[in-house]
């Protein structure tokens, strides 16, 4: 059906009573609206499934075919938003009435007729009809700019599969609703170093998704000012021209303040990994510490207490290394992975399972590790609707 305003409508009276169709038909004319009649329920329901309409006046008792019966097969084509109706019925036809309004009928008028009630009984259900399509047509935009979004966090994603030597990458990504707060990135930063990062923003919905699309393009800016780095801003850990962490953690505090982010913050963990040295240097701001888990399926959480970036402008950030072995595995994640309550229960998913379930996987494929772990959140869940986005960026070295 096509949008329409109230005085633009094309209505279809149904009667087969010469009398009450004409002079019905005249009036809602006068009023300055688009009428059709038809003389029965045959002729009636013609006309409704070939023609256009934006509102039915069908009578209930007729003779070849009732108003009931019309409805019913109306409302196996159109709904009540598409296609209102309104019955005409006498004051003694009550079990009729109700019958129509559960097959779908929008509301009612009595005989005899009184116009006045039939044009604002008329004019009441035209306007909930507009404004509820008008609000369809709003949530269909909305969808569409949703999906468009989502579409360009999807592409801020890692490219999978990515081929580095020296180590495999492997990534997990489930937001709770149609936009995340949290990201996820790795990349080469030249032929010894791979950036590595996970971030969490507070809340869950557009803004946080926003201000996560932000702190993604951010990030990417002043990683690309490496050539004018200080040398203090150098990763000491690392070697080559690779620029600090902590420093990064620094500068992005200062980008954006709770103040003026809609009082939101974020986690963030960002590391780079040298693949020759397997040193692995790291700074955290309230996030969760990277996991590592040994071939000898043992399992070392390195954490890190700090705040938030955003929520204090003089928070300090500093570097940690870690030094991995070939066949370590390890993981950065947001705490959506651990944080994930039973339906039922409201128990948490909890650190120890995550750790127990990454360290039985020690020996299987890397991946697998990884949706395993998401497979077994999901069973202790209960549901397939998570209360929070999951993001967890993998590593095995080799």
């Amino acid at each position: 059906m096509p949008l329409i305003n109230k005085l633009s409508a094309r209505i279809l009276v149904v009667d087969d009573n010469e009398m009450n169709r004409d002079m019905l038909a005249r009036r809602l004319e006068r009023a300055g609206f688009d009428v059709d009649t038809a003389d029965g329920g045959n002729a009636g329901l013609e006309r409704i499934l070939c023609g256009n309409y934006n509102l039915v006046l069908l009578d209930i008792m007729m003779p070849d075919i009732d108003g009931l019966t019309v409805l019913k097969r109306v409302r196996e084509v159109y709904t009540k938003m598409e296609l209102p109706v309104i019955m005409a019925t006498a004051r003694d036809e009550g079990s009729d009435l109700a019958e129509a309004l559960s097959l779908g009928a929008n509301d009612y008028v009595t005989k005899p007729l009184d116009f006045k009630v039939v044009r604002a009984r008329v004019d009441n259900v035209l306007g909930y009809a507009l404004a509820a399509r008008e609000l369809q047509h709003a949530n269909e935009r909305m969808n569409r700019d949703l999906e468009a979004a989502a579409g360009v966090q999807a592409s801020l994603l890692p490219n999978n599969p990515v081929d580095i030597e020296g180590a495999e990458f492997a990534w997990r990504f489930r937001p709770c609703d149609e936009l995340a707060g949290d990201g996820l990135n790795f990349f080469r930063q030249d032929d010894e170093h791979v950036a590595m990062y996970v971030l969490d923003v507070s809340g869950h919905g557009v803004s946080s998704a926003l201000l996560s699309v932000s702190v993604t393009h951010h990030l990417s800016q002043l990683i690309g000012q490496h050539q004018r780095f200080a040398d203090a801003d150098r990763c000491e850990h690392t070697g080559g021209n690779i620029i600090s962490p902590a420093w990064l953690a620094r500068n992005l505090n200062t980008l954006f303040p709770m103040e003026v982010m809609g009082r939101h913050y974020f986690t963030f963990l960002y590391g780079v990994l040298n693949l020759k040295t397997r040193t692995f240097c790291f700074v955290s701001a309230g996030s969760p510490g990277p996991l590592v888990v040994h071939s000898d399926a043992s399992v070392d959480v390195h954490d890190v207490p700090a705040v938030p970036i955003g929520m204090f402008p003089d928070s300090e950030y500093i570097d940690t290394a870690i030094e991995l072995q070939p066949g370590d595995r390890l993981y950065l994640h947001t705490d959506g992975l651990y944080e994930e309550r039973n339906i039922e229960t409201r128990e948490q998913f909890g650190r120890n399972r995550m750790q127990q379930s990454l360290g039985s996987a020690a020996t299987a494929p890397f991946a697998a590790s990884l949706d395993g772990l998401l497979d077994e959140i999901m069973r202790w869940r209960g549901s397939d609707a998570l209360s929070d986005d999951i993001a967890v960026l993998g590593c095995a070295l080799r």
